[in-house]
């Protein structure tokens, strides 16, 4: 099967072409955080599936090249630093640092480059932009010294939302704007500063001011990848007007078509309603984590849904999630314990039924279908019914015997080339620092053969969801999950 994707500007499946002749390079630009708060796992359920699309890309042979922007200067980062009394770059310094390291605790690979929006050199090809637009007259000053994009010169605005222009012209003008657009629609490149910005501001030929929000994003992309870009990702909130605004700005600039490929993921809702403080179902990362999941758990939970259909995130949903993490493990475990033994049975011992009706497998058959499932249009749900389709008669193999050691290593060569995919693996990463401490102290009452104390520090372990069981090479703790 062809590479395809759903391209939000044509409405359909798409087979995926990239702009480089040789068909080796791939440039993508993904929206990233504003930098006012901690992200939440609406945020970062957009940039796993992101993740996703840079990691399958890269499987099949691509070499990726991704820009993530930083927004680290808009209304919501002003009023938070005013709010605190400390400069901009104070107050967004730590939500800076919270970002990496939550994307370091969900596996999501560091894009190429992290431009962040107050940077010298951004803002200085955003004026250029905005320069460029106000000579071709598809941008204009307004009474209130800020400039704005003129949509009605721009004949392509509403293609990517399938939005029609008529109807934003027969809703009026709002009172307010009355003095300072020429429509309604038209979007601010640079607002001219007012009190409320204080110190945050820098000099532009129409006075001092800051960027708005969508021409951070054109002239941070194009700096950074060229003109025209193979796929633009991002939220199905920022279609309108943010994405609609980027294509205007930036090929009123250029003359090119600015995106090749479109791709949006859907809402995350929670329990069945949308997020918000309000409503008190409002997450970050660091919430989940405290309720005592792991980075893979979450990150398996937030990935499991296709990014274009709404996923509803719930603590039941999260229980799954540890249970299919655990399950993967156990099944690891099993495959480099079956891989390890010097020994192997006689041949005539070992009973092979790989009749079709039986549903066993003895070795990989190249992806088994997993590949497949992803180049359709990154069909997660068929990827993982692929994995654990594959757990299941692998596992029923080694409970019959018909799986050698020979056979398991090469499940686990699949394994591992499959998880540069998922990166949901990890079975013998650290554990955390309690379980560990409970896992030494048994360790220590066994080597005093203190049974009970043993006994009593495994079920300690199993009301926190962790199994320890004991081996030839001695104690191994897991996650415990379904079979």
């Amino acid at each position: 099967m062809a590479l395809r994707f759903f391209n939000t500007y044509s409405r359909e499946l798409e087979e995926f072409h990239p702009l480089d002749p040789a068909g080796h390079e791939v440039k993508v630009y993904t929206c990233g955080p504003t930098v006012y708060s901690h992200a939440h796992i609406g945020n970062f359920r957009a940039y796993l599936f992101e993740d996703l699309l840079q990691r399958h890309l890269e499987l099949r042979g691509f070499n990726v090249r991704r820009v993530m922007n930083i927004t680290d200067v808009d209304d919501k980062t002003i009023r938070g630093s005013r709010a605190e009394g400390v400069p901009l770059e104070q107050f967004t310094s730590p939500f800076k640092k919270a970002f990496f390291e939550d994307l370091d605790t969900l596996l999501i690979k560091r894009a190429d480059f992290f431009p962040e929006a107050t940077d010298p050199k951004q803002i200085a090809a955003m004026i250029e932009m905005i320069k460029t637009l106000v000579a071709r007259g598809l941008a204009y000053q307004a009474e209130d010294k800020s400039v704005y994009f003129r949509i009605n010169r721009f004949p392509e605005y509403g293609r990517l939302a399938h939005f029609d222009l008529a109807e934003l012209r027969s809703t009026g003008r709002v009172k307010s704007d009355e003095y300072d657009k020429e429509h309604v629609g038209d979007f601010a490149l640079w607002k001219a500063w007012d009190e409320e910005d204080g110190p945050v501001k820098w000099e532009s030929p129409w006075g001092s001011g800051r960027p708005g929000w969508h021409i951070e994003c054109s002239a941070m992309a194009t700096q950074l990848l060229g003109e025209q870009l193979d796929i633009h990702c991002g939220g199905v909130d920022n279609i309108f007007p943010h994405h609609e605004a980027e294509i205007a700005q930036t090929e009123g600039c250029t003359g090119k078509k600015f995106v090749r490929y479109w791709l949006h993921c859907a809402h995350l809702l929670v329990e069945g309603q949308k997020m918000s403080k309000s409503l008190g179902n409002f997450y970050t990362l660091r919430d989940v984590l405290a309720k005592g999941y792991s980075g893979r758990e979450v990150r398996y939970a937030l990935m499991r849904v296709h990014y274009r259909a709404p996923l509803n995130f719930t603590w039941e949903g999260m229980e799954e999630a540890r249970q299919a993490i655990g399950r993967v493990d156990d099944w690891v475990r099993r495959l480099r314990e079956k891989a390890e033994e010097n020994v192997q049975r006689p041949m005539s011992n070992v009973q092979r039924p790989i009749e079709e009706e039986q549903g066993t497998i003895e070795r990989p058959q190249t992806s088994n279908g997993f590949d497949e499932a992803l180049d359709d249009d990154l069909n997660i749900s068929g990827a993982l019914g692929v994995l654990f389709e594959t757990i299941r008669e692998t596992n029923r193999a080694l409970d019959l015997g018909s799986l050698d050691s020979s056979a398991a290593s090469a499940w686990l060569e699949w394994w591992e080339r499959i998880d540069r995919v998922l990166a949901i693996g990890g079975e013998e990463r650290a554990l955390p620092p309690e379980i560990e401490t409970l896992g030494e102290a048994r360790v220590q009452a066994r080597l005093a053969k203190d049974w009970r104390k043993s006994d009593e520090l495994r079920d300690e372990l199993a009301a926190r969801g962790w199994e320890a069981r004991d081996t030839k090479d001695g104690q191994k703790i897991t996650r415990r999950g379904g079979t």
